[in-house]
């Protein structure tokens, strides 16, 4: 079968110069774009990571305001010299009471020699025990092969 032409028309190629040229272009500029774009993506995602991390901070600024503030109540420092370090105001007697011993079939928690729990025990006698500790472990010779 023949094909049919119309005189004066002449077979176009599918693809002018022009269109070639312009895809040329387009295709260019995608590459040179690619890059800038990535990166902006990727300082955007630090920017809100820093933002994070910024407000973390905020916020423990003001619990640690906080803190300092309730540290300079005069009522407060004494509750916590009471509480943490057992001292007593003039003419009180303090004291500490300590849980009897657990029977044979309970689980025993970590205690002293004298039979206390460490929790129970004032701070300086932990900090003691751990010096003591150091030190004979120090002290000890090595174990000959």
């Amino acid at each position: 079968m023949a094909k049919w032409r119309i005189p004066g028309l002449a077979a176009r190629p599918r693809f002018t110069s022009r269109a070639t040229v312009l895809v040329l272009v387009l295709c260019s500029l995608v590459a040179i774009l690619a890059y800038p774009a990535r990166q902006y993506i990727a300082q955007r995602g630090e920017i809100a990571d820093q933002r994070a991390k910024a407000d973390h901070a905020r916020q423990q600024v003001d619990e640690l305001r906080r803190a300092k503030a309730r540290w300079q109540d005069p009522e407060f420092v004494k509750a916590q010299a009471r509480e943490r370090l057992h001292y007593a105001l003039p003419g009180e007697t303090p004291f500490v009471s300590v849980a009897p011993p657990p029977a044979q079939g309970e689980k025993q928690s970590a205690s002293d020699g004298a039979g206390r729990t460490k929790a129970a025990r004032p701070w300086y006698s932990g900090f003691w025990d751990s010096v003591d500790a150091a030190d004979t472990a120090i002290a000890a010779p090595p174990a000959a092969h």
